[in-house]
């Protein structure tokens, strides 16, 4: 039997129950995001987040002198 269960992962019992689902591997499955959903302008793509995390980074470095 398939059960359909919705999380707020925005509170912390959500974000919990949701950590703890991902450890299963078997009898667990996240189904994609559906057509409906709209990502808001605050998510980045991978590869934007890799040029601001390296960017981060080298600026970092920089400030102390390792880079």
């Amino acid at each position: 039997m398939l059960h359909t269960v919705y999380l707020d992962d925005t509170t912390t019992n959500g974000k919990k129950l949701l950590k703890e689902l991902r450890r299963y591997k078997k009898g667990v499955h996240f189904d994609a995001a559906s057509a409906n959903t709209t990502i808001t302008k605050e998510y980045m793509t991978i590869e934007e987040f890799r040029t601001e995390a390296k960017a981060s980074l080298t600026k970092i470095l920089n400030e102390h002198g390792i880079h």
